[in-house]
């Protein structure tokens, strides 16, 4: 049965110096620290990830000592660069338009952090964090948001995360061309789709450890970034389908709970755990699931926690 519970929580965390963040983070440390690699626990892989780092972001190495100074875990400071994490494969389909992102995030639910976290590392910013303080999707306080999916094909290489990423770009950049920039140079640990709005742009493009940056045709992804997709990949993930079926629909939120952009092979790690809608000029973000939905802002941000039911479209 497809059908199950999830529990999100949203959480206010601040600057990170005061508990909340470690709080929540600690109850997650066991199952964090499975997702590290063997070379990312030797003296070397852990230099070698901390350069990296230093290298390519270096507007939050403070935080990232901050943060990892309140985990009570010895690997803490070398797993929060989420540069020494295992690939980590999802689906996912996302429309930017009009001052607007609206995605739907497919993967395992028991494996989705299902954190709704309001900081202010360096500057205000709400998201659905994901592997302690990275992004799965999110926005700041200048109108800018962003979003990702998994670009669809199974290559690794050294660099970050995604998630880490589009901490940065929300931490440090105002507009999409901005952000653009700065992922131009940024390693990627596995190939990803990322959509990016801002009041008066929106554009998805295509990064890997393979690949340069590449603009998408439009500012939509589900998960392929070549062309023809293969058709073994075609039927597991219906990533053409999707996007056709998103690219038609436009960016409507009843869409994307009703099949096919709504998907429930949550034991392929491929079901719909939920639906955001940012308005990110207007500093709101509505999550969705069948028959619920929650709003956050910056200006009215409340900590608290939904027990929702996934797996039913709607």
């Amino acid at each position: 049965m497809n059908q199950q519970q999830k529990t999100f929580r949203a959480i206010e965390v601040g600057d990170g110096s005061d508990g909340r963040w470690a709080a929540r983070i600690q109850a997650l440390w066991p199952l964090a620290e499975g997702w590290m690699t063997e070379e990312s626990r030797t003296p070397e892989g852990a230099d070698r990830a901390q350069r990296l780092f230093e290298a390519h972001m270096p507007e939050l190495v403070p935080v990232l000592d901050r943060l990892a100074g309140q985990l009570e875990a010895p690997e803490a400071k070398t797993f929060l660069t989420l540069a020494t994490l295992r690939p980590f494969f999802s689906g996912c389909t996302q429309i930017g338009g009009s001052g607007t992102l609206l995605r739907n995030y497919d993967f395992s639910p028991d494996e989705c952090e299902g954190t709704i976290a309001s900081s202010h590392f360096l500057r205000p910013v709400v998201g659905m964090q994901e592997a302690a303080w990275g992004l799965l999707d999110g926005m700041n306080d200048a109108g800018l948001a962003v979003s990702l999916t998994f670009g669809g094909r199974f290559v690794h290489g050294p660099g970050f995360a995604i998630p880490i990423v589009l901490r940065y770009l929300l931490e440090t950049c105002n507009t999409v061309d901005e952000a653009v920039r700065k992922l131009k140079s940024i390693p990627i640990a596995i190939p990803q789709n990322v959509t990016l709005v801002d009041p008066e742009k929106a554009l998805t493009v295509f990064v890997g450890p393979d690949i340069p940056l590449t603009e998408a045709p439009d500012a939509c992804a589900a998960n392929h970034q070549h062309m023809p997709v293969p058709d073994e990949q075609e039927r597991f993930s219906r990533t053409q389908e999707r996007l056709n079926a998103m690219r038609a629909a436009g960016a409507d939120v009843a869409a994307m709970l009703k099949p096919p952009l709504y998907q429930i092979a949550y034991d392929e790690g491929l079901g719909t755990v939920y639906t955001a809608h940012y308005r990110p000029s207007e500093g709101r973000v509505t999550y969705y699931w069948p028959g619920e939905s929650w709003e956050q802002s910056f200006d009215d941000f409340a900590p608290g926690s939904r027990t929702v039911t996934i797996g039913q479209a709607g």
